[in-house]
């Protein structure tokens, strides 16, 4: 009765219209309230969710993002990826892939990635004769890879769900492979509906100009590599190199590109604290709501469930992405990744997935859910910047899913995606 109670009232506060938090919070209040326990296990389960030093990192990585996208980085990168696939069909639409992939390395966040190459590409490609709805979906699907960067803070909160069974830096260096099987994905897709539209080819503006653009975009592209071998040689840890990259970003935006002002630095630091506000409500709401799900033994229960549909591994994985989809529909990333971890991780570990492909997996399905209404939240930023409907985008909106399937079936099925790089990089025996 105590399960029925908690996920009743948790799909009935979302029906109403409450905030995922919200949603997660109240109905765990109201079984908890049910059971008979004392009030005060809310506040220490929310306490304790959020007292973890490893999630210091978030907040660092969240400010440099929010740095990359204030302090003018996006214009050098643009232009960077114009000039090396602008010569292309469609050139502006690869292009706008290529950029996204790019600054969601330095950012580590779809948001921040659609916020803004939309605010660049999007009137450039309108203006270049280019649908809208085209543009659009270019750019919030290509911005989804930010979540699989070293940069992402939602790698963090994966990492810490997952419970100690999968290395931060581990995650780091897995995300680099599926990365860019979501970025070829991503470009064949919009090669391919340039090519049905026929859009234009640009002129490619020789190697000269290309070293030219690299070379201005080279250091903020260095974050990346500053925090992978900062890591991979232990100089650092992963919590550590998030302060690294927000030190990094301030010298580079204020000294090094002096493209930073004061007022956009203090609108990146509101807009941080704002964002690992909602994210922190988040995790502490969810360890209330795994608290309940380990007292009811809900991954049992769902484990016992699957088995009886299938036990072929390919069969679970594949209900389980399904599942994580749908979820992802009306959840947020990370209440997503707080709330599913602990239940689908160990069916996926008995079905012989890796807990680090498990994550690229998780990652992967959470960003699809960013998306796809009714929450889709880099949707209706890339909308809103385009000027046009959900609906309409929503149209045209088939090939794009279909390269983004196409990355998570490839990750889901190829272990190698997820795996070599970790063990290559760190001798991961996963």
């Amino acid at each position: 009765m105590e399960l029925i109670i908690l996920g009743a009232t948790f799909f009935g506060f979302l029906v109403l219209g409450v905030p995922v938090a919200f949603a997660i919070g109240l109905s765990a209040i109201c079984t908890i309230l049910y059971e008979g326990l004392p009030v005060a296990v809310i506040f220490q389960q929310m306490m304790s969710g959020m007292n973890i030093f490893s999630f210091l990192a978030i907040p660092f990585f969240v400010f440099s993002g929010e740095l990359m996208l204030h302090g003018g980085v996006a214009d050098k990168i643009v232009q960077l990826a114009k000039n090396l696939v602008g010569h292309i069909r469609g050139g502006l639409g690869m292009s706008n892939v290529v950029a996204c992939t790019l600054f969601g390395g330095v950012s580590g966040s779809p948001v921040a990635d659609v916020s803004a190459m939309g605010a660049v590409m999007i009137p450039m490609m309108k203006k270049e004769g280019f649908d809208t709805d085209y543009a659009v979906n270019v750019t919030t699907h290509a911005s989804l890879v930010g979540a699989l960067m070293p940069t992402s803070h939602n790698m963090i909160i994966y990492a810490l769900a997952a419970g100690g069974k999968v290395s931060i830096g581990a995650l780091i260096a897995a995300g680099l492979l599926p990365a860019m099987v979501l970025m070829v994905c991503m470009l064949a897709a919009a090669y391919a509906v340039a090519v049905k539209r026929g859009y234009p080819a640009g002129k490619f503006p020789g190697w000269a100009e290309v070293f030219r653009s690299f070379t201005a975009a080279l250091p903020g592209l260095l974050i990346v590599g500053i925090i992978l071998s900062g890591i991979l040689s232990g100089v650092f840890t992963a919590t550590e190199s998030a302060a690294v990259a927000v030190t990094y970003t301030i010298l580079l935006t204020f000294f090094i590109y002096r493209t930073m002002t004061l007022s956009n630095f203090l609108r990146a630091a509101a807009k941080a604290v704002k964002t690992t506000g909602v994210v922190l409500l988040l995790i502490g709401v969810s360890t209330m709501f795994q608290y309940l799900m380990g007292l009811y033994e809900v991954a049992d229960f769902a484990g016992d469930l699957m088995s009886k549909v299938s036990s072929q591994p390919w069969m679970i994985f594949l209900l389980i992405n399904v599942i994580l989809f749908l979820l992802g529909t009306f959840m947020d990333m990370a209440a997503t990744i707080l709330i599913c971890t602990p239940i689908f991780l160990p069916i996926a570990m008995k079905a012989g997935m890796d807990p680090v492909q498990f994550g690229m997996l998780m990652l992967i399905n959470c960003a699809l859910g960013l998306n796809t209404p009714p929450v889709g939240t880099t949707q209706f930023v890339g909308c809103a910047i385009g000027g046009i409907s959900v609906g309409a985008v929503m149209r045209t909106i088939m090939p794009f899913y279909a390269a983004l399937i196409a990355a998570l079936m490839f990750v889901t099925y190829v272990p190698a995606f997820s795996l070599w790089l970790p063990r290559l990089l760190m001798g991961y025996k996963g």
